[in-house]
């Protein structure tokens, strides 16, 4: 058993219920495994104390958290000294469109240029709109990005995009990486990893 530390950003939601799930399946595999909103990680929370630690982030506006950004930048030494493994949650990844992905991926491009973290593992999965929780303002906004990325535009209901499947490959990846120590152990080469 290893201990393992989900931290994410999250505005709405859903990038709080991929880590979640991301927890499940390491805890059905027997690990100690805790998800945490970035913003209540502080100095108490002793991230050298755990075995693994993942880190995601949502995308709002074309950008990641900035506590996203600020939690790996302080803690890049912590991160690269175990496994490690980023996941995003956009509304880009979730069109199958090759514009859309390219996208998705830019945001990560960015993300681990700005950072200079390179982690052992990378992901990106679709979101979700949540426009019944939504003040007017936003919702006016998220249905003129809706209607480029996903064309759901009816604001009478909410849309998941997330492809739980996806989700748990990952954590099983992950977990597998974990369990072995091999940065390999998801059948691609060390070097191919971002």
């Amino acid at each position: 058993m290893v201990s393992i530390i989900v931290v994410y950003g999250s505005r709405e939601g859903q990038t709080a219920k991929v880590a979640g799930k991301i927890v499940e399946v390491f805890d059905r595999r027997g690990h100690d495994a805790t998800a945490v909103a970035v913003e209540d990680v502080d100095t108490e929370t002793a991230l050298d104390s755990f075995d693994a630690i993942l880190v995601g982030s949502s995308i709002h506006l074309g950008k990641h958290a900035k506590t996203v950004y600020e939690f790996v930048r302080e803690n890049r030494d912590v991160l690269d000294a175990r496994p490690n493994a980023f996941f995003q949650v956009s509304l880009s990844s979730a069109v199958p469109d090759e514009e859309k992905q390219a996208e998705a991926a830019g945001y990560i491009d960015e993300f681990v240029e700005a950072t200079d973290w390179h982690p052992d593992r990378i992901a990106k999965f679709g979101g979700a709109l949540r426009y019944s929780e939504y003040g007017f303002l936003t919702r006016y906004m998220m249905k003129r990005i809706a209607k480029d990325a996903t064309g759901d535009t009816d604001t009478s209901r909410d849309y998941e995009y997330t492809d739980w499947d996806e989700v748990e490959a990952f954590a099983t990846d992950f977990a597998a990486l974990v369990e072995t120590g091999d940065t390999a152990a998801g059948g691609e080469p060390e070097e191919t990893q971002a």
